[in-house]
């Protein structure tokens, strides 16, 4: 089934979520931010390093389409929101991170002319509203108070992630998954040496290996191929959907992690959330045989 793809990437990333919370206090976020591409370009190298050479006269008209890509999906969403951890909580990060959704159809009708169903838009508006209510912790209107730096580096973050899965899908880069992701990975290492010798510190102490790796092996390699696959057969607009269960997910990893308190506004908030992926999702039958047949 194509959903398990993202739906996968999405549970592991929530882990990620707590993970960097969990790193903010360990480890300087440039540094986490270019050790864990490091290690996924060292996993991904010995399958991937005799293929791409094979294929090196394949790169140079797609040099500049991969490092905008690295820029957007690599580099700056993971980056923002490492340094978004240390401004804000692993539920607000989960919750920002859900409205790629909403700025993937955005995103999508400003710049590419995408013109997405009414049902795609009723579940992210539905989708949206619970995010509301979980930010605002049962109260929205709490929210036009203000937002801390934290959220708003978390939403260029996200904003920066949906134009990336727009533009992956548009540009139908024709290396395969594993090594478009290997390329992009190896184009990150590249942008992000600047930012870590901008780090106070590169120095990973015992604690913060495990969490080092399971930034650079499960969530920027495993989940991020599964998000690609689920972008190739999904579409950006549908795959981005399933963002929407960021907030949801997090918070329970965080309850059995960490001990937080569930309230009734997570309850309610996602809900909504797992409604609005829902009729997003949902095809009639005879709908779904029709586009598999075409």
């Amino acid at each position: 089934m194509p959903v398990l793809f993202p739906l996968l990437a999405i549970l592991i990333w929530a882990a990620n979520t707590v993970v960097s919370k969990a790193a903010a206090d360990l480890i300087d976020p440039a540094a986490i931010s270019f050790y864990r591409w490091v290690i996924a370009a060292l996993a991904l190298s010995p399958f991937c390093l005799l293929p791409l050479w094979r294929r090196r006269a394949d790169l140079r008209p797609w040099l500049g389409k991969l490092l905008v890509l690295a820029a957007l999906g690599m580099v700056l969403y993971q980056c923002l929101a490492y340094y978004a951890a240390h401004q804000t909580s692993a539920t607000n990060m989960g919750v920002i991170g859900s409205l790629i959704p909403l700025l993937t159809v955005v995103l999508g009708a400003l710049f590419f002319g995408n013109r997405p169903g009414r049902q795609a838009i009723s579940g992210v508006l539905i989708s949206l509203l619970g995010v509301l209510w979980l930010l605002g912790k049962g109260h929205p209107a709490t929210l036009l108070g203000g937002v801390n730096p934290g959220d708003l580096m978390m939403l260029a973050g996200s904003t920066s992630y949906a134009l990336y899965g727009l533009l992956l899908r548009r540009w139908q880069l024709p290396f395969g998954p594993w090594l478009n992701l290997y390329l992009q990975v190896l184009l990150a290492v590249l942008l992000l040496i600047p930012v870590a010798a901008s780090a106070d510190s590169l120095a990973v102490t015992g604690e913060a290996i495990g969490l080092v790796l399971f930034a650079g092996l499960a969530s920027s390699l495993f989940a991020a191929y599964c998000w690609l696959r689920g972008l190739a057969t999904l579409g950006p607009e549908r795959t981005a959907i399933f963002m929407n269960l960021m907030p949801l997910l997090t918070a329970l990893i965080a309850v059995v992690s960490l001990g937080e308190p569930i309230h009734g506004y997570h309850l309610l908030g996602g809900g909504l959330i797992l409604v609005g992926v829902a009729i997003s999702q949902y095809r009639p039958r005879r709908v779904a045989l029709a586009a598999e047949s075409a």
